[in-house]
């Protein structure tokens, strides 16, 4: 790619992950601003830079998909909630490549025939190239375990275990409405296995078939766990005996046995009756079982009050990252896999 050149990248959605991706973009040495896509329209009209805590940058945000294609830009960074795929494929079709955290496009070969074709024809018209990244998955998921994996010759198993502690979350509608805690125990919500299911099969498919040991059957469940004690956290109260922590796993089977598997951890306390799970502070491990085994634990270095404010990066910086390499990409549905190594300039 071109050292030097300076991409010109429009910003979609202003979330908690768009607003910090926002940020990045425009505070970027290789990258200029050129437009702001908002659905609220109470935030339309309104400077860029002040949605996301600068000072005005003179881009106006529009909550109009017609202005936005007519821009001259060379990407969209696409984080809004559910995806469009009208929306995608008239940007990828108007010249504009797409990076999103949207996980839609992790694994090409398993999205329904008729979008993908639909998707490949918009990147052909346009000479354009979409990808979807972020942290997890994305980062975990494929770019780190894509070297881990060089270390084996034999692979027997690969474990991610991804750790969130929600405690610090002042946010009771998502505890307790949407997550599920501090209620009793029951019937695991399907609609979250299905939802880890979605997004994480998809780049666990990705690695499989990379490595050729493909996915040939997948194991899903969800688990919870009671507190032992009444714990007070930043939304609320988690009384005793009520949900405390949720445990969902994606396993994908090669010849019968588990070769990739992904396990997310969600805990409001880690003083639960599962003590089997052996719940650790807000991280990752991968654990890597074959001729070369590993154990690599990543952990969060930040406040309990920092916590919330740091996480939208994790997802955000990697995308933005990410911008030189898909601009500079043949046309099509990229992955992590056939995309050269995601290097940060600053």
């Amino acid at each position: 790619m071109t050292q030097d050149k300076t991409y010109r990248v429009v910003q979609w959605a202003t979330g908690n992950v768009g607003s910090r991706s926002l940020r990045c973009i425009i505070e970027h040495p290789r990258m200029q601003l050129a437009g702001l896509y908002v659905s609220s329209p109470e935030k339309a009209g309104k400077d860029a830079g002040e949605l996301c805590g600068l000072a005005p940058v003179g881009v106006k945000a529009s909550n109009s998909l017609e202005e936005i294609l007519a821009l001259d830009a060379d990407c969209v960074v696409y984080m809004r909630q559910g995806t469009s795929f009208d929306e995608v494929c008239a940007i990828l079709a108007s010249g504009k490549n797409i990076v999103t955290t949207r996980g839609d496009f992790h694994h090409p070969s398993s999205m329904d025939p008729a979008v993908r074709a639909r998707v490949e024809e918009a990147c052909r018209k346009g000479g354009t190239s979409i990808y979807s990244t972020g942290s997890s998955p994305g980062f975990i998921t494929e770019a780190m375990t894509i070297p881990l994996l060089s270390l084996s010759r034999r692979l027997d198993c690969l474990t991610i275990d991804e750790y969130a502690d929600m405690s610090s979350r002042n946010s009771p509608e998502m505890i307790f409405g949407v997550m599920g805690y501090g209620v009793a125990p029951g019937v695991f919500d399907q609609a979250k296995v299905d939802y880890i299911k979605h997004d994480f099969l998809a780049s666990l498919s990705q690695i499989a078939d990379a490595i050729r040991l493909p996915i040939e059957e997948v194991e899903c469940s969800g688990e919870m766990s009671a507190a032992r004690n009444t714990v007070q956290i930043a939304a609320g109260t988690i009384p005793k005996g009520t949900v405390a922590a949720l445990r969902i796993t994606v396993t994908g089977l090669h010849g019968g046995k588990p070769v990739l598997r992904f396990r997310a951890n969600w805990y409001c306390s880690r003083d639960i009756e599962h003590s089997d799970w052996n719940l650790r502070e807000s991280g990752w491990r991968v654990l890597v079982q074959g001729d070369t085994p590993l154990d690599v634990g990543i952990t969060f270095p930040v406040t309990p009050e920092y916590y919330p404010l740091f996480t939208p990066g994790l997802t955000g910086h990697r995308a933005v990252n990410a911008i030189p390499a898909v601009c500079e990409a043949a046309p099509g549905i990229r992955t992590t896999v056939e995309l050269p190594q995601i290097i940060a300039t600053f």
